[in-house]
């Protein structure tokens, strides 16, 4: 159901974001190009359990963070353009509350699956190439080498590697979207007119393809989009099975 107040154009919870990811990726980029030596990735970015540079709050703060702006903007985009309606539908509280389960979720789930790799990958290496590895491939990394061994340079690009993005909650933005409003059309480069739930399900299948296909020059994490797309729906059928005014 719609609220009976009048939408605002820009409601406070999104805006608070845009502005959040702004500042974070400007200050990001500009101590990346000063002598402090501070590198905000490193603190905030995502990084496996097995990497130096894990800690917990990265759960939350990796997903305030952008690998350049080009990452920035269609993600900060899809959050205007969709967020913006689910939160003049839901409010301010549910809204957040949705962006950051839906954050953390796929933040799990890409945790999840990147373990499986690294642990089938971890015992086809002996115990001295492994503790090499897990001693010197952070600093290999940063000097732009890897190991030429093919499983060794995988699994260190997987253990030390941190994942950055808003992805998972916008993933989850844009499946709420589909639910809510599914027959929308939307138009895929400004002309071709697709509705909501068709271009949420294309796109959810997409990311479920090449993230199966695990190309390894796929900078991507298509498991964590699927994972804001997998704990959006959770909650928004528990939601709905709780309060009959959901829609």
């Amino acid at each position: 159901m719609y609220r009976s107040t009048s939408f605002s154009q820009l409601p406070l919870v999104v805006k608070n974001l845009l502005i959040i990811n702004g500042l974070f990726f400007l200050a990001t980029i500009s101590l990346q190009g000063s002598n402090t030596g501070i590198d905000l990735v490193r603190w905030f970015g995502l990084h496996q359990f097995q990497s130096p540079d894990f800690m917990p709050h990265q759960l939350i703060t990796h997903f305030f963070m952008h690998a350049n702006f080009t990452h920035l903007f269609f993600n900060m985009f899809a959050l205007w353009m969709f967020g913006k309606i689910l939160e003049n539908v839901w409010g301010a509280k549910r809204f957040l509350t949705y962006y950051m389960i839906t954050g953390i979720g796929a933040a799990f789930i890409h945790l999840g699956v990147s373990q499986y790799e690294i642990w089938s990958l971890q015992s086809q290496l002996n115990p001295n190439d492994l503790s090499i590895l897990l001693e010197n491939g952070k600093s290999l990394l940063e000097g732009n080498q890897n190991y030429t061994h093919p499983i060794m340079g995988k699994l260190n690009q997987l253990i030390n590697t941190p994942t950055v993005g808003a992805s998972g909650a916008v993933f989850g933005i844009l499946l709420a979207f589909g639910m809510l409003f599914p027959n929308t059309l939307l138009y895929i480069y400004f002309a071709i007119p697709v509705k909501a739930k068709y271009f949420v399900a294309i796109y959810g299948a997409l990311e479920l393809y090449l993230g199966l296909s695990n190309n390894p020059a796929d900078n991507v994490a298509h498991f964590a989009h699927l994972g804001g797309m997998i704990f959006g729906f959770i909650l928004l059928k528990y939601w709905q099975k709780n309060n009959t005014q959901f829609y």
